[in-house]
């Protein structure tokens, strides 16, 4: 059965922050930290501008891990069922003709989570499938899809929506003076990504041939989520900068493999784009070092770094938005792939096809006015 991925609609928050302003911020208040200057020249080599869901003064004022978390999780629903709204729009359909929704967020812990918000809010049927996942992080949009593409494979017939969406401003703390934490908070913003599912096509986009997952052995310390008293922390190992290059021996032994069924002497899966979740420049560079990359095949990856930073799980549907705009040929061969704690890879191997029914609406990118008031969008609780 061939499994199709549609275009993912994209919604970024209306707090502009400029790169100069986190700087600023940093040396304020870190004026004697011993690797200042490391931080500032990478800092240089950051995007000019973030995406954040709160006001500045907000995500820098002292927040206790409650506000944080209610803020976020309130965040995440908002961007989240913007996405959905317009993903289900664009296609022409009814929250009524979901049979199943996949979500993930890793910021905004809640119990019941995005998926429910999304069901009361979008309309979705009460027997809609749900398949919750809060625990991935970066690697969520890869494994989402991957989690669609088997709802799909398992029950013919059925369209599945993949909502994700991330909160990482709530994860600023001024007490992370790490070097890798000083620069995540200038690298991170958020977002909210949507797209559809099915085994028909569902205008230009993804036909999926296979896919992995893979977690590298001995990695499960080397990115790693961390709540105490003032909120979520996301930490990472020294050893954290060596996972590309550590996993990247399956990845191609993976690419190499015959597809299920298919023949076994056929050559590689080649790579004629690749959408690729945006982690850093230090990431970016490496995988096309491990994979003999140029700039043509992750030029999409790296505008969506360049312009938005890392979305976290949902960076990885915010570069496929951007290969819609500048799309390869039908029958271009392709690989999708996300990272994330673990460290885990999650990937699938794809084809660009024209498909029919092309989406009406632009579903690139759009963003929430500043002063976009929370509680008309949730609805009372």
């Amino acid at each position: 059965m061939v499994v199709y991925i549609g275009r993912p609609a994209v919604q970024l928050p209306g707090h502009v922050i400029p790169r100069r302003r986190i700087a600023e911020d940093m040396e304020r208040r870190h004026a004697d930290h011993p690797r200042l200057a490391s931080v500032r020249r990478v800092l240089d080599r950051m995007p000019a501008q973030r995406r954040y869901s709160q006001p500045f003064e907000t995500v820098l004022a002292d927040r206790d891990a409650t506000e944080r978390n209610t803020t976020a999780f309130a965040d995440v629903c908002r961007m989240g069922t913007a996405a959905a709204r317009r993903a289900l729009d664009a296609h022409h359909l009814s929250p009524a003709d979901v049979d199943c929704v996949v979500t993930s967020h890793s910021t905004g812990d809640a119990v019941p989570g995005l998926d429910v918000h999304l069901v009361a809010e979008l309309g979705l049927r009460p027997d809609v499938a749900r398949r919750p996942m809060t625990q991935l992080g970066c690697a969520g949009g890869a494994h989402a899809l991957i989690t669609a593409v088997d709802h799909v494979r398992a029950h013919p017939g059925t369209t599945v929506l993949v909502v994700v969406a991330e909160s990482l401003s709530s994860t600023y703390h001024h007490g992370d003076t790490g070097l890798e934490m000083m620069i995540y908070k200038a690298l991170w913003g958020d977002s909210g990504a949507a797209l559809l599912v099915a085994d028909r096509p569902l205008g230009p986009g993804l036909a999926v041939a296979d896919t992995w997952e893979y977690l590298l052995p001995g990695s499960a310390l080397r990115y790693r989520k961390r709540t105490d008293a003032a909120g979520v922390h996301f930490d990472s190992e020294r050893s954290a900068p060596r996972s590309v290059a550590e996993a990247s021996p399956a990845l191609r032994d993976w690419l190499a493999r015959p597809l299920p069924g298919g023949d076994p002497t056929a050559d590689p899966w080649p790579l004629d784009f690749v959408v690729a979740h945006t982690g850093g420049p230090a990431l970016l560079t490496d995988l096309a070092d491990r994979l003999g990359l140029d700039d043509k095949q992750l030029a999409h990856s790296w505008s969506s770094l360049d312009e938005v930073g890392n979305l976290g799980g949902a960076s990885v549907l915010d570069v496929l938005a951007r290969t819609h705009t500048a799309p390869p040929p039908p029958g271009a061969h392709g690989l999708l792939l996300g990272f994330g704690p673990g460290f885990a890879v999650s990937a699938l191997k794809t084809t660009w096809v024209e498909g029919a029914g092309t989406p009406a609406v632009d579903l690139d990118h759009d963003s929430w006015g500043q002063d976009q008031d929370l509680q008309v969008v949730l609805g009372s609780p």
